[in-house]
């Protein structure tokens, strides 16, 4: 695979400057907690300058993790039996949700932006040529989480999610926008990036996939990789009517997956398919076959030998298209090694959901700016401020991304405790609705 020479410059930079970051800085995962809030002049306080999580490894800390902290945190949850929601998100709005959710769950998170919804975050309105909108959206969004994910005080692994072989351009953009930021703050603006070339050849797939890790690796960036189909649609890609058999992984595969990027770098989990619908369906058309994952652990780890984890499961997998699922196939898998668990119909829904159930009960109020059922003169100001209709949006994702950290079993990790109720938080005019 071939680089522009920009990016080439940018990739120079960062093997000549890097050296000339402390070292502290480049090793130490805590040399940089609480970097942000310094910027924005928000010293850490309560939660967000916490030393250390009562029960994770000390690596791991409030804010936006990557390099050892984030593969120490994946690990944790590989050891312990839990995988991590990721949230696809597409404003402000939906990220702060998210952060309050892991907070309200005790828990870390991954937030992470579509193609799709890193342009709609740029803005609709601004040119995509060449993925500009795209990137700028992506870059503002990691920026808004960076700076949000302190003061909330839940670690977040911050993610790009399916990435095509047309999109490329799109995270070639992204990475280096984190080699830049490595320069001067010694970590990567960014957390992963999903490569999906799963409808190219697996031979091109681990090729491109290898090029991008030898990259990735240097500023300490995870690559999340996709092997076969995941059915259904999502934001734009249609895979409704792709054969059955293109929805299963082989075993083989996905061990000539862990060899080929093994020899790169750990930093690398697998999207395999067994079975993955994006989108919600009838009960019964989704045939997921988690045992797909145990057979490739106990395949892979009889050809590893020796060398074979003592877990027996030598592979960080990624579960797509979970909205929908199955409770009990969601918790088969994660005994299979499943860290991660996509989310992104569900929470559609549910912000929606929000917006409508604020509709219909304040219906009569919404008609127009005066006049309601309390007279003919009063005015509804308060009841059409964008802010309260997205605050029960707020309010009903989070009480359905309470549901998704319970069926993933990511409940009570930090070992921080019930959060406090916020203060000063009245709404416009001094007078919120309740929600």
């Amino acid at each position: 695979m071939k680089f522009s020479v920009a990016t080439l410059l940018v990739s120079s930079a960062v093997s000549m400057t890097s050296a000339f970051v402390p070292a502290s800085t480049r090793t130490s995962p805590f040399a940089l907690k609480g970097g942000m809030s310094e910027d924005v002049g928000l010293p850490c306080e309560d939660d967000c300058a916490i030393e250390k999580y009562p029960n994770l490894p000390e690596s791991i800390h409030p804010g936006v993790l990557s390099g050892q902290a984030m593969m120490d945190l994946l690990e944790h949850a590989k050891q312990n039996g839990y995988a991590i929601p990721a949230v696809n998100c597409v404003s402000s709005s939906g990220i702060n949700a998210c952060l309050e959710a892991a907070r309200a769950n005790d828990a870390p998170i991954i937030i992470q932006f579509s193609s799709g919804g890193s342009q709609f975050y740029g803005g609709k309105g601004l040119d995509n040529s060449g993925y500009r909108a795209a990137i700028a959206g992506a870059v503002s969004g990691a920026f808004h989480v960076r700076t949000m994910a302190e003061q909330y005080g839940v670690p977040v692994i911050l993610h790009t999610d399916h990435c095509s072989k047309q999109l490329l351009p799109w995270v070639d953009g992204l990475i280096a926008a984190s080699e830049r930021y490595f320069v001067s703050h010694g970590e990567p603006l960014f957390s992963s990036h999903m490569i999906d070339l799963s409808e190219e050849p697996l031979e091109e797939n681990l090729e491109i996939c290898k090029d991008y890790l030898k990259r990735m690796d240097k500023i300490g960036l995870l690559l999340e990789m996709e092997l076969g189909i995941t059915g259904g649609e999502e934001d734009g890609v249609d895979n409704s009517d792709r054969p059955i058999e293109d929805l299963y992984s082989k075993p083989e595969e996905i061990y000539q997956t862990y060899e080929e990027l093994s020899k790169v770098s750990n930093k690398f989990t697998v999207a395999a398919a067994f079975g993955n619908v994006h989108g919600v369906y009838k009960p019964g058309n989704v045939k997921l076959e988690p045992e797909i994952l145990n057979n490739a652990q106990e395949y892979i780890t009889e050809k590893l030998g020796d060398k074979a984890p003592a877990d027996k499961k030598p592979v960080m997998f990624v579960f797509h298209g979970g909205s929908g699922s199955d409770v009990s196939d969601i918790q088969k898998s994660l005994g299979y090694g499943v860290i991660k668990m996509n989310i992104d119909t569900d929470t559609q829904w549910s912000y929606w959901e929000g917006i409508k159930n604020f509709e219909a009960k304040y219906h009569d109020y919404l008609q127009g700016q005066i006049g309601n059922p309390e007279g003919e003169d009063k005015p509804n100001k308060k009841y059409y401020d964008p802010r309260e209709c997205m605050r029960a949006a707020e309010v009903n994702t989070v009480k359905r991304l309470e549901t998704a950290f319970a069926d993933l079993k990511c409940q009570n990790i930090l070992g921080l405790g019930q959060a406090e109720e916020a203060k000063n938080v009245l709404g416009p005019r001094r007078g919120g609705l309740p929600v």
